[in-house]
């Protein structure tokens, strides 16, 4: 059985700096179970289409990004929040400064 560590983050917008050219981020947790990146992305900057082999969900901090998943197109705002099954293509454009925490659910591919 494996131990659990628990992580306490006051203010999670806090721990990525949007970059003023660029994308950075961030890995907050990652565990047999789960991977938690946090992104800060410059205005303009893109997330090219790719897929990821286990479900993952998008939740948007702050700013606006246009969101493509599968051929569907979405505007996220502060607040969306968006869940995708294994191996959807999806891509990310930012608008403005944007702040997006990725939650990716390996256990799923462990059934």
């Amino acid at each position: 059985m494996s131990m659990v560590q628990t992580t306490s983050i006051p203010n999670i917008v806090k721990e990525v700096e949007v970059p003023k050219d660029g994308t950075l981020s961030r890995t907050l947790a990652h565990d047999e179970a789960v991977k938690v990146v946090i992104f800060g992305f410059a205005p303009g900057q893109e997330l090219s289409e790719h897929t990821a082999s286990v479900p993952a969900i998008m939740h948007f901090l702050e700013g606006e990004a246009e969101v493509t998943i599968g051929t569907e197109k979405y505007d996220a705002r502060t607040g969306a929040w968006f869940y995708m099954p294994a191996n959807t293509p999806h891509s990310i454009h930012a608008k403005t400064p944007v702040v997006m925490l990725l939650t990716m659910i390996k256990a799923a591919a462990a059934r």
